[in-house]
């Protein structure tokens, strides 16, 4: 891994952790940017199955992190994506829960706290689309997307039908 490409990990992952409002999966369009559209270090398809395989493991959902940075370095890369990713926004969760603590009750803090709720639901939902977007390489993968969307939505079964089925059919498919 070249120092230009490990200051790229820092700075491009760095800069997303500082506004992962509702975790890490909520700014997984602005990961997609840096990783498939502006230094093209995979494709939307690569990307997606790499998202895949993350949720697929035990542990936080951020750590996809280190599946990017493990393609584009190896585990110097990997190492890097994930602090990139985790150290800010870990000293910044440190620092604003010893201030909220001081501030417990004032009305602008709720305001605030629940003026985010919005944010995190698009950000959310953006990343959904983003995921959809890489999965959809013809009409089997889009119905399956479609049916699973409609699944979590309309119905209150676990969502582990949905990872059981689409594995069915990505058995099928092989």
């Amino acid at each position: 891994m070249t120092a230009t490409v490990f200051w790229q990990l820092v700075l491009g992952f760095g800069a997303i952790s500082l506004v992962s409002v509702g975790g890490g999966i909520a700014v997984l369009p602005e990961m997609h940017r840096l990783v498939v559209e502006v230094h093209g270090w995979m494709t939307d398809a690569d990307f997606a199955r790499r998202f895949a395989l993350a949720q697929a493991a035990p542990g936080p959902n951020v750590l996809v992190v280190g599946l990017f940075g493990w393609h584009v370095g190896g585990i110097a890369g990997m190492l890097t994506a994930v602090l990139a990713m985790t150290l800010p926004t870990s000293l910044m969760a440190f620092g604003f829960s010893r201030l909220r603590a001081r501030l417990a009750g004032k009305t602008w803090l709720r305001i605030a706290e629940r003026g985010l709720v919005p944010i995190a639901v698009g950000l959310i939902a953006a990343s959904g689309l983003i995921l959809a977007r890489g999965a959809a390489s013809g009409w089997i993968p889009v119905a399956v997307t479609a049916g699973s969307t409609l699944f979590v939505w309309r119905t209150d079964y676990s969502p582990l039908w949905i990872l059981a089925g689409g594995a069915i059919v990505g058995a099928l498919l092989l």
